[in-house]
């Protein structure tokens, strides 16, 4: 893990806005079973980042790697699959929920994954706090959760403050990609993206299902219930 070194960059005004406003996620209370405290204590020093400290990535991956981060991993199952499809890009997955990154940790280490390292917390947190500007090769964020309730919206995670700190993050032509099976917030997500005026559509709207995305749990439950799923891949200027 690496050693602590805090730095902040909130005096980004769009990150401060971000960091202040957007909590996407309810934390799940419970207990932490034998097996996830054990893998967080054996394996948290190879594949952990620490989200208070700076993100360098040649000290998290042991050299130079152009950086996508993917925010919301759950288990993994996407993160194993694009780690495996793309050996020669340094993944940093995200995700508060700690059986999930536990089990993450575990397939790393099971399939002898190097190119991922996990971060255990919020990732508005981290973007804005630990993250250079100008620094990443592009975002994913695969079905996040819809917040389909009116009086939810404001949870949602993809909302034009967050998008402005994630545009800043991003180097030029760096790519900001984000799925959906929502309608109603894949409409939002395309509005905002859209009024960002350093993100470009690669689309006229909605882009086709890349076929190296891979399929999520979540994308496989929309699916059943019959849902449209919705790609929206936007460029750095």
């Amino acid at each position: 893990m690496n050693e602590p070194a805090t730095r902040s960059f909130t005096t980004d005004p769009a990150a401060a806005e971000a960091s202040d406003r957007i909590r996407s996620f309810k934390a799940r209370q419970g207990r932490i079973s034998a097996l996830t405290s054990s893998t967080l204590a054996t394996l948290g020093a190879r594949y952990l980042i620490a989200p208070e400290s700076a993100f360098d990535a040649k000290r998290a991956f042991g050299h130079d790697l152009p950086v996508i981060v993917e925010i919301g991993c759950g288990f993994g199952e996407a993160t194993m699959a694009m780690a495996a499809r793309e050996p020669h890009t340094a993944i940093v997955a995200i995700d508060v929920h700690t059986r999930g990154v536990a089990r993450l940790m575990q397939r790393l280490q099971a399939e002898s994954i190097s190119n991922v390292r996990v971060v255990h917390g919020d990732a508005v947190a981290f973007l804005t706090d630990a993250v250079t500007p100008g620094s990443l090769a592009g975002v994913r964020i695969f079905f996040p959760d819809p917040w389909p309730k009116a009086r939810h919206h404001k949870r949602r995670l993809v909302q034009r403050p967050f998008v402005d700190m994630l545009a800043a993050r991003l180097a030029p032509e760096a790519v900001l990609h984000i799925a959906t099976d929502w309608a109603p917030y894949a409409a939002q997500m395309l509005s905002v993206l859209t009024a960002c005026p350093v993100l470009e559509n690669a689309h006229e709207e909605y882009a086709p299902r890349p076929h190296w995305r891979p399929l999520t749990r979540y994308e496989s439950a929309g699916l059943d219930k019959g849902h449209d799923v919705y790609d929206l891949v936007f460029v750095r200027r």
